[in-house]
Formats: C-alpha cells, structure tokens, sequence
C-alpha cells in the first residue's frame, strides 16, 4: 500500500472470511539499521498501545505477527485517503465539514487521554476518511506516551506541535494534542488546494516564540471562517502551555461541538426539530412538565420513575414495558437531551445521561460489553457495594448519592423490564447502547 520513513504497509486478504486488512512492518531502510532490534521494539509497543484502545475514531489493531526475525502489525484496512491528501485535492473545507472531523477525531483524544496517555503527533496526515463515508479514524501512534512521563523524546512535526515538545522535559498534558489538534483545522479550513506540494502547514510553535513570527489569524485566509471557530482555534495554539485551553472537551465547547441547548420550559408546545451538521434529529411532543416538577422539588425516585415513563412512551414500548437496543439506537435525540438537561440543570450537574456517559467512558466503556470496566463503574456510580450488585430498592435517591448515580432507570431499573433479580447479565448491552446513542446525539 505505501511506505514511508520507518514502516512499510502491505493490503492482505484472509481467504477463509474474505476480510481485507491491512499489515504494517518496518521497513528494508529500517531492517538494514544496527539498532533495528531496538526500533522493532518500539513498532511492537506501539502496536500494543493501539490495541488496548477501543474506539469507533481510533484504527483498530487486531495482532500481532512474526515471520522469522520481522514482525508485522495486522490493523484494520481502511480504503480512504488522509485528510492532508483530502485537502490536496479539495482545497480548503467547509467549516461545518471540517468541524465534524475535528469532532470525532476529539472525542478518540479525549478516550486517549482518559486511559492515561497523549498522542503527540496529531496532524492532517494521521487521520484517514473511510471512503464515501464522512468518518474520520485516527492512526499512527509512534509518539504516544503515558501522561504521567515526565521525559519525553522531542519527536515533533512542525507546524502542529506545541512549543513544550521541543523539549524532552516541558509541561506535558491534554494541552499538548489540543495544541495539535487546533492547528489540524487551521489547516483544514486555511490550506491552500492548489499547493500540490503540501507545503502549506501553521506556522511553527517555535518560529513563534523566538523569532516573532506571528501566526496569522484563520480568518485571514479564509473570512468565511465563523468568529468563534476563528477564536478557538487561537486559543487552543496559545504557545504557552498554560495559556491554552486546558482540555480537548473545553476546545470542543469553544468550537459549539459540545450543543448546551436551551430547555424550552412551555413544554406544552411542540419541541422544534434541531439540526447538527445539518442532520435533522426528529423529536415528538413529550410533555415533560411532570419530570420537570419532580426534579425541582428534589423527589428523586420520583423523578426517576417518570424518566422510565416518558422514555417507554416516546420510544412507544409502554406494552413491552423495556426499552431494547434497537428502540434506544433510534430514540429521538431531541427527547433524549431534554431529559439529560433536566436531570443535570436541577442536580447541579451531579446526575444525569451525560454525567454516567462520561463516567463509563472514562474507564474506557465502549458499545462492546467489557465485565471489568462495566463493574468499575458500578462501583464508581454507587451502584454496587462489597462486590455486589445493588437491588433498585437499595438505590440512593437523594443528591447525597455519588456523582453519576442517577437516573437509576439507565441500567439498575432495567433489571426489572428484563425479569432479572440483579443488574448484570443482559443490561450492559442496553447501557452502552444508551451511552452510544448520547455520543451520536452529541450530548
């Protein structure tokens, strides 16, 4: 398929399934080094550290192989281009084309950066389109490192690193990719398509802070760029470390990639169908008067059974009595951000869908069920203790319950509709159907 300065990447087809993918070795430059012993190991750990990641943005690496002294990294294929070689061809995108990778390719950092590590080389070549598909996945991870590393290599390339990343020691964080990933849609939105040379990239971190070379606003190559993209981009490429915005959530809340929409309180009007990315998300004309009421007044159970109720009328189960996989991948986006917002704004941001999508992703939840992590968050939301499931008469319906511990509805109450004692068995699927479903819905 290619290769470049250390790997070379080759398609392969598994005749018993039919499934393309994609293996990636070091390449004959590289076997021919006397440290190439040393460099496979770091291509192995690498590898390693992708496949312990699981995400829908993040490539995927299934194994790894060996054939005499060469290793190989059997990955995913993925029939697309990069989105450096996308704008070659293309010119400069639309902002809102370039704001929806810029969001998924945030939301795998943020995962990142939740299991502990950086990336550090984030820029438009490390990030593939599947093809016909507007889907963006991240790849190469030869740079990461463990946040916690105090010393790190001062890898870089020009034009998206941060200024600490010139130095093996500097102040190292979340704040280092943000920096990346700002510059990434400065590209995006400034590049110039008929540079086929592709020479065109920010200005450098370090040209920056000690030649004075400033960087140009977005908006002065492309004034269709809104004022606030234009403005979150110069802040998320602060050159100073503490300048910057801190995290890759605050930098999606600066872009409006992070939708805080104002609840309607005349709920007796039909709610208005939304748009994100120009994505109608329909709604249907729940009357939430009553959740509304129940949480102001801090009757929490209450509240919570009228979570259950609404919830099995929209999706129109009320017969069945549960709400399946299928009715939550569907459920009207619209309804399902009414009700988190309701939940959060009366909590005070303690409770909510949202709140227990953060916590669950936190520790790594993905839609795939994963028992380890599924009973960390248990333990984290208060709804297991000494090892044990709670029953829905043991849940806490007070503000004094642990971050993230209601609506109890999103898993604990579930074991009733399901007929089963305990929460466990078949109610992670349906959970970590609801926490995808906040993830498509952007809440």
């Amino acid at each position: 398929m290619g290769s470049g300065g250390f790997g070379t990447t080759y398609k392969a087809l598994e005749p018993s399934t039919g499934k393309l993918y994609a293996i990636k070795t070091l390449n004959q430059q590289m076997q021919l080094r006397e440290d190439f012993a040393e460099q496979q190991v770091k291509f192995i750990n690498e590898a390693l550290t992708i496949k312990g990641f699981d995400h829908q943005h993040i490539l995927k690496v299934h194994e790894v192989i060996q054939a005499g002294e060469l290793f190989g990294v059997v990955m995913e294929y993925i029939d697309g281009v990069t989105l450096f070689q996308y704008v070659r061809q293309n010119g400069q995108l639309a902002e809102s084309e370039a704001l929806l990778y810029i969001d998924q390719i945030g939301q795998a950092l943020e995962y990142v950066h939740a299991k502990g590590s950086l990336h550090r080389d984030i820029k438009p070549a490390n990030i593939l389109l599947r093809q016909n598909k507007q889907e963006a996945v991240l790849i190469d991870f030869g740079l990461t490192r463990s946040i916690a590393t105090k010393s790190m290599t001062a890898s870089l390339t020009e034009g998206y690193a941060p200024i600490e990343q010139y130095r093996r020691k500097g102040s190292f964080g979340p704040h280092t990719d943000v920096y990346a990933l700002a510059a990434t849609l400065y590209y995006l939105l400034t590049a110039d398509g008929l540079n086929k040379e592709g020479e065109f990239s920010p200005v450098p971190a370090q040209n920056r802070k000690y030649d004075d070379e400033p960087l140009p606003a977005p908006k002065h190559y492309n004034s269709r760029i809104s004022q606030r993209v234009n403005d979150a981009i110069l802040q998320g490429m602060e050159i100073e470390p503490e300048k910057r915005t801190p995290t890759v959530l605050k930098f999606r809340e600066n872009l409006g990639l992070v939708v805080q929409q104002p609840i309607n309180f005349d709920i007796t009007q039909p709610i208005n169908v939304e748009t994100f990315h120009g994505t109608s998300l329909q709604t249907s004309n729940m009357d939430y008067r009553k959740l509304r009421d129940y949480l102001a007044q801090g009757k929490w159970k209450e509240a919570d059974e009228e979570t259950i109720r609404v919830m099995l009328a929209v999706a129109k189960r009320e017969k069945e009595g549960w709400l399946d996989e299928g009715s939550i991948d569907n459920f009207p986006c619209a309804d399902l951000r009414t009700i988190d917002q309701l939940w959060v704004k009366y909590s005070g941001g303690k409770f909510g869908f949202s709140v227990q999508k953060r916590i669950y992703q936190g520790f790594g939840g993905t839609r795939k069920y994963d028992r380890e992590i599924w009973e960390k968050f248990g333990d984290k939301v208060g709804w297991r203790k000494g090892g044990n499931w709670l029953y829905y008469k043991d849940v806490t319906f007070d503000k004094k319950a642990p971050e993230g511990h209601l609506p109890g509805m999103g898993v604990v109450r579930f074991r009733a509709w399901l007929g089963l004692r305990r929460v466990g068995g078949r109610k992670e699927g349906v959970f970590s159907s609801l926490a995808s479903r906040l993830v498509s819905c952007n809440i």
